[in-house]
């Protein structure tokens, strides 16, 4: 059952048990109708009713520069989310690019529910939330039907071992059409491993690649997100850099020799290999 907590002359905080911890729907006291998911205190994602186009996280704004570069201004695409959170990418990509079809897969059941009640989609987004497992989800995905395909999956703020081999990328790669692009959310620390093995396992699946994060994290100071961008085709590295780099909290962009040079002769992931996403620290959420 939802509980919630009244703000000082605002919104009500909402807590929820769900599959994946303790949510909390809590009110953002500098937009009237934004709110913040988080997961056991763990800030996820940001939402705001009245602006869907908004995106307030660094990681969010980052895949969202990529869903504006994947085709031409206001174009629909096809898209296929795996993890759902709050559906702040779907909302923004209905806002941005009206006529979008968007499956969404989100294997938490109860927090689809929480958000959805709470956080409504507007009428007439063409957006589909399927409950289940995101590999098992994307594995139904007709061959090349998408334009853009977003990984956003944490569990346990840990991404599963079974979405980081290259057996994984395979059915990404099956489910794109010829130049679509893959976007993949990925969360490390110093010395920086996981992200390394990463971009290890994906170029050999997809030839071309780039990475978007915090200068901070890119030279392993600190934990934190970084996105990671992959297609069979030039992907727009240049606007992209000036994007990340005009970002409320600017990003640096990584590709070609010098992205070969950070990954630093890391092997691929297979399945028989795979291991989950290191855990954050808790300073990670101070």
């Amino acid at each position: 059952m939802a509980k919630s907590r009244r703000g000082r002359g605002g919104p009500e905080s909402v807590t929820e048990t769900v599959d994946g911890g303790v949510a909390e729907l809590r009110p953002d006291r500098d937009r009237p109708r934004g709110w913040t998911l988080l997961i056991d205190g763990a800030p996820q994602s940001h939402v705001d009713l009245d602006d869907p186009a908004y995106l307030e996280f660094s990681y969010q704004r980052r895949l969202g520069h990529v869903a504006d570069l994947a085709a031409p201004p206001g174009k629909p695409l096809q898209v296929v989310h795996l993890g759902g959170g709050a559906l702040t990418m779907a909302r923004y990509i209905a806002a941005t690019r009206p006529r979008s079809t968007q499956q969404v897969v989100e294997i938490d059941a109860p927090l689809t529910q929480l958000v959805r009640s709470r956080l409504p989609l507007e009428s007439g987004w063409r957006i589909r939330v399927r409950g289940g497992d995101a590999r098992a989800g994307l594995a139904k995905i007709p061959d090349g039907w998408a334009d853009l395909i977003i990984a956003d999956v944490f569990g346990g703020a840990r991404t599963p071992a079974h979405l980081t081999s290259a057996e994984f990328v395979g059915e990404v790669r099956r489910a794109l059409r010829p130049g679509g692009c893959y976007a993949a959310n990925l969360a490390d620390g110093p010395p920086l491993r996981f992200l390394r093995g990463q971009i290890a396992t994906v170029r050999t699946v997809l030839p071309e690649l780039c990475l978007t994060a915090d200068p901070a994290v890119l030279r392993g100071k600190r934990f934190g997100n970084a996105v990671l961008l992959a297609s069979d085709r030039a992907l727009p590295v240049a606007e992209l850099t000036r994007r990340a780099a005009g970002d409320p909290h600017a990003g640096r962009v990584e590709h070609g020799r010098a992205l070969l040079d950070f990954t630093g002769g890391a092997t691929p992931v297979t399945d028989a290999t795979a291991v989950a996403s290191p855990a954050p620290p808790a300073e990670a959420f101070d």
